[in-house]
């Protein structure tokens, strides 16, 4: 009886450390997963902070274009004017 006792709490420790493995294991792959997706969080804000920046440049350019059309135009004007008196 007591060979079958000791034999049952073997079984349990097992047991137990069967589970406390499994649930290791599980802690690794979630901590896995959860990197993962940290990574992939990282990539998309870097992704869309060029996308931003990028869009601001070209704004820039625009504005910068559309500045230097409208000083071309006064200064045509100006010139026209100064031809026509």
């Amino acid at each position: 009886m007591n060979e079958a006792r000791l034999v049952r709490i073997a079984e349990r420790e097992a047991a137990k450390q069967a589970r406390e493995a499994e649930l290791a294991e599980q802690a690794a792959r979630a901590a896995e997963r959860a990197a993962q997706a940290q990574r992939e969080a990282e990539e998309a804000e870097a992704l869309l902070a060029a996308q931003s920046a990028e869009r601001a440049i070209l704004l820039e350019a625009e504005q910068k274009a559309a500045r230097d059309a409208r000083y071309a135009a006064r200064k045509a004007a100006k010139k026209e004017r100064r031809r026509g008196y």
